[in-house]
């Protein structure tokens, strides 16, 4: 396939964005780059690294250029020239390269191995306050133009197809969608191979296909799968990576500890599906929990951090010099101590056919992709919690009308104030008070919702292809059921609540520790997880140096 005429080829520094992701260096960095790496001389189509290589190293191009290539048709994503350095987030992460670089023209390089260049942006701030930034950047920008040597394809209205958008999103993935009822672009992709004839379908690096997968299948084919190739046993394994699981990381990470963290969904866990949120510190004009998240991330990986996903852990065990856990493809890692801060999950609710809709108009999250189905139409939210106050706010801006479903008789216990001040004042929202959804309606998606008074018994159908669940949480404790002390809702009591010789965050096994909405008795809300995420490395720092104290 030749590449697109369409695609523009990209030159550099034109945004903002781009300006951050090559920026003007300074002598103390290419001094260090220069210390640190070996000059080498490429000729002109030479492949510097190439899609699916494991790892790849670092080139500051003292001379020539270089053409990031996408694999899959050829075509030149960018074009990068001498003064600047090549390299990607996937870089510090672990991950495969997913596209390839190849010289425009004879070109001298200064090359740093990987692994010296992650020792390096930890310990060399004149490296890592340049290499950390511009990496992020360029990851951001890979998802802007929708390159990275992905390409999802499917129909809108698939479940599966969400499912995989929702991943690669969620886990900045950079990729490509492309409807199955674009028809010249499908004819395009058929020329890379032999497309499956329905359901979504992945192309992955050199035109490999990928029917239906499920997300750890995707994750595997990008090297995203970093637990497979870990013998080793970590300082601190930390279950979840939402703002809990992510401060424990950066924290012990940035402390000298080896840390893994797995998370079994995507980064941010729950946090990471609120659009915005605006009563955190530091950020006047509010955050996305996926940028948060993705920020949170960045730091981890910076110190050292190793990050997994999607994995889940399905078992804890005590094993010789600390702990075993059991992933559900039955490999195990080990770790001399654990943090659980897998969090939460809504609950589905106890309507009739509601798992029919899940995907084809039922949400657990209101992120840009959800927020798609709400065009033209009404949107419902369960739910009264800041979760549900920040989507009805994003989701004001796209549905005709959003409604909000209770059964208390407001939000003032359950929700920031700002947050309810703005729901009353918005006359694109509408809040219905001690109100359950009685019954969904259409086929195959979602057409109606049916809402249900339960004091006076009173009905109202709405026309809706879009409800978005935000209640009932329920803890991610069904697999440490007899392993731990859990309280009678399932979560995890800690401190003197779990033994009398445990540390505020210690469970009643020594050693495993509990942090954010997981732990019994904490306050469910992003800051105050990301609190005890960070406070939380201090008992582990304790517990590693003083077992049996």
């Amino acid at each position: 396939m030749s590449p697109d005429p369409r695609r523009p080829q990209r030159s550099l520094a034109k945004t903002s964005l781009e300006q951050a992701a090559w920026p003007d260096l300074d002598d103390g960095f290419r001094q260090a780059i220069r210390r640190h790496g070996t000059e080498k001389t490429f000729d002109a189509g030479a492949l510097l690294f190439d899609v699916g290589q494991d790892g790849y190293d670092l080139f500051y191009l003292e001379s020539g250029s270089v053409d990031i290539i996408d694999r899959s048709d050829g075509h030149t994503v960018v074009r990068i020239d001498a003064g600047h350095f090549l390299g990607e987030l996937g870089m510090l992460m672990g991950q495969r390269a997913f596209l390839a670089g190849r010289a425009r023209e004879q070109t001298r390089a200064v090359v740093v191995p990987q692994a010296r260049l992650r020792e390096l942006v930890r310990k060399i701030p004149e490296v890592g306050d340049v290499v950390v930034p511009a990496f992020a950047a360029r990851r951001r920008l890979l998802m802007e133009w929708g390159e990275g040597g992905l390409i999802l394809l499917g129909d809108d209205t698939d479940p599966r197809a969400l499912r995989l958008r929702e991943f690669a999103h969620r886990s900045q993935i950079p990729h490509r969608w492309v409807e199955r009822s674009a028809t010249n672009e499908m004819a395009e992709l058929a020329e890379l191979g032999d497309l499956p004839a329905e359901g979504p379908a992945a192309i992955v690096g050199n035109s490999k296909i990928l029917a239906s997968p499920k997300p750890r299948e995707l994750a595997e084919a990008m090297g995203l799968d970093l637990v497979a190739d870990c013998g080793t046993t970590f300082d601190v394994l930390v279950v979840g990576a939402g703002p809990a699981g992510l401060a424990a990381s950066v924290y012990a990470a940035s402390e000298g500890l080896s840390v893994l963290a797995i998370e079994d969904t995507a980064i941010g866990g729950q946090a990471g599906t609120s659009s915005r949120i605006e009563n955190y510190l530091g950020f006047p004009r509010g955050i996305s929990g996926a940028e948060l998240a993705y920020l949170g991330e960045v730091q981890a990986v910076k110190f050292g951090a190793r990050v997994t996903t999607p994995r889940r852990a399905t078992k804890l065990c005590e094993v010789s010099g600390g702990f075993g856990l059991e992933l559900d493809d039955g490999s195990e890692v080990k770790g001399r101590s654990v943090v659980l801060a897998n969090g939460v999950q809504y609950r589905r609710l106890p309507i009739e056919g509601i798992a029919d809709y899940e995907g084809r108009g039922v949400y657990y999250a209101a992120t840009d992709l959800e927020a798609r189905y709400c065009s033209g139409t009404q949107a419902v939210i369960v739910g009264g919690g800041n979760s549900a106050g920040q989507a009805a706010m994003f989701l004001s801006r796209h549905a005709r009308c959003t409604h909000i479903a209770v059964r208390g008789s407001g939000l003032a216990a359950t929700m920031s104030s700002y947050l309810t001040r703005r729901i009353e004042s918005d006359e694109r929202i509408r809040l219905w008070t001690r109100t359950e959804v009685n019954r969904l309606e259409g086929d195959p998606e979602l057409e109606r919702v049916v809402l249900r008074n339960n004091q006076t018994g009173e009905e109202t159908s709405l026309d809706c292809r879009a409800l978005f669940i935000m209640a009932g949480a329920a803890p991610n404790t069904g697999w440490l059921d007899g392993q731990l002390a859990l309280d009678d809702k399932g979560f995890i009591r800690t401190g003197a609540d779990a033994s009398p010789r445990s540390s505020t965050y210690e469970t009643s096994l020594p050693g495993v520790f509990a942090v954010g909405d997981i732990r019994a008795g904490s306050v469910k809300r992003v800051a105050s997880a990301v609190g005890e995420g960070s406070v939380v490395i201090s008992a582990v720092h304790r517990f590693l140096t003083e077992p049996d104290a």
